[in-house]
């Protein structure tokens, strides 16, 4: 069992009323980790820290925060044993998830850290003579960020690094369900000299969520909010923070469509949705949930999709050889087969899974599935694929966008201007024409439309959602009044 303290101030303590929470094991139903359960005076020590390290770490050279962040990238990747032995007790997810979890983090920041010194501003035409005006990016004080458990090393990453190359300091709020994950995080950008208070990690009992939360959010040193996770939590996220006048950025729910049109490879389309489907156990925002495939190929693509799921197994997600751990807790394992058997009831067909055991569930493909059904609209966050038949191009496309949720898609055909057309069409932040929904890289323009959200993490894209945009003018001659 691992023991976890709040990150205040560069130290580590107790929650200020001494409570804890424990986080079980989805496997094993032992105690992994037991975490200090953060009440509201400890939010406001959290937003406190931060704002008194702000002012010295947003002077800080370019240069410097730039070096810090590279080395917290090496401090990171330090810990990659640290990381994979909490995240599979925490999450169930495998050793290899976890260790690909901390390769992209660390590549994260380090993009991050290269950003610093492309924060700017332009120069622009006064109509006022002798005047110089000038748009500048400043930093703008304390970010909250609320990262999820499902990919935590990735996500508890991304919603501190740009925000911290931006010359801000942060306050981690972690998940209920993975808190050593996201203490780690702090632990490593810590130890790599960030400074005293540029992060802090606080954590709460599920039942305290909603207080913790809104107690950060409405603080007036809070200045922006960024939040990964459910839709239904996110919208709760976004009216606090419109309550209280702050900016959010928002990365939600997905229902991620594959499509397959008539001329696609039918084996790279097979490789791409077995991929997508079930990395993870399918509890990624990118998930494949719908393949969407024409009429004309559909029945060896099934074939060959079908072939590919059942290679693999969900097992002990501590085992070696595991591609496939556990479910984050029996709960959802439930929840996913309620979703299976309410579109089997209706008509549905299953090509391939089996009854879960515990929070193991092994890949499920479904096909013949119509609007009636609720995994035709619900994200199940599990490894369930649906296969959904269509007639035509505009058909797929009408499918695709039949849905609240607007992150990934994919569409995969040998016409490269037929994949880039079809892909214009489809409503998502993010379209890969031949390629998985699943896919990230630090430097991309990351976020969704629709239910999905708003607002985008990675490279450049993010230094708007980081910084207030000023104008500053110097009168350079004589100035002329109308009195």
């Amino acid at each position: 069992m691992r023991t976890v303290d709040l990150l205040i101030g560069g130290k580590s303590v107790p929650a200020r009323g001494g409570a804890t929470f424990d986080r079980i094991d989805p496997f094993t139903g032992e105690i992994a980790t037991r975490a200090a359960a953060a009440g509201v005076e400890d939010a406001d020590a959290a937003v406190a820290a931060a704002q008194a390290a702000f002012s010295a770490w947003s002077a800080l050279a370019a240069t410097e925060r730039r070096a810090r962040l590279n080395a917290a990238a090496d401090a990171l990747a330090a810990l990659t044993g640290d990381f994979i032995a909490t995240g599979v007790g925490e999450t169930g997810g495998t050793g290899a998830w976890f260790g690909f979890n901390v390769m992209l983090a660390a590549s994260m920041l380090r993009e991050a850290a290269s950003m610093t010194t492309q924060i700017g501003g332009e120069v622009l035409p006064s109509a006022v003579p002798g005047n110089h005006a000038m748009a500048v990016r400043r930093a703008c004080g304390v970010v909250l960020g609320i990262a999820p458990w499902n990919a935590p090393v990735i996500l508890g990453v991304r919603a501190v690094a740009m925000p911290l190359a931006c010359g801000n300091t942060v306050v981690l709020k972690a998940s209920e369900i993975c808190p050593g994950v996201h203490r780690l995080i702090g632990d490593a950008l810590q130890s790599a000299g960030l400074g005293e208070g540029v992060i802090n990690v606080i954590s709460n009992a599920p039942a305290d969520a909603a207080i913790v939360v809104e107690r950060l959010i409405a603080n007036p040193a809070v200045r922006r909010v960024n939040f990964t996770g459910s839709t239904a939590v996110g919208r709760k996220v976004a009216q606090v923070a419109a309550k209280n006048l702050k900016p959010v950025l928002l990365e939600l729910g997905g229902k991620a469509p594959l499509l397959v049109l008539d001329d696609a490879d039918l084996d790279a389309a097979a490789a791409a949705a077995n991929f997508g489907a079930f990395a993870n156990q399918g509890q990624i925002c990118m998930s494949t949930e719908r393949v969407i495939v024409d009429r004309k190929v559909a029945d060896s693509f099934v074939e060959k999709l079908a072939a590919k799921a059942k290679t693999l197994r969900a097992v002990d997600p501590r085992r070696q050889d595991a591609v496939l751990g556990a479910l984050v807790s029996n709960e959802a394992a439930a929840r996913v087969k309620s979703l299976v058997d309410d579109a089997i009831e209706k008509g549905a067909r299953i090509v391939v899974g089996d009854k879960p055991e515990g929070a193991l569930m092994q890949p499920t493909l479904l096909d013949d599935v119509t609007p009636a059904m609720r995994l035709y609209s619900e994200e199940s966050f599990g490894p369930v694929a649906v296969v959904i038949r269509v007639s035509s191009d505009e058909e797929a496309i009408r499918v695709a966008n039949d849905s609240q949720y607007g992150l990934s898609a994919a569409v995969f055909t040998r016409d490269t201007a037929r994949g880039l057309e079809v892909a214009g069409r489809i409503d998502s932040g993010i379209c890969h024409v031949n390629g998985p929904t699943v896919h990230d890289e630090a430097n991309m323009p990351f976020g969704g439309v629709k239910d999905s959200g708003y607002g985008r993490f990675g490279g450049t894209a993010a230094i708007a959602e980081f910084t207030d945009l000023r104008w500053i003018t110097v009168q350079t001659g004589p100035r002329h009044y109308p009195f």
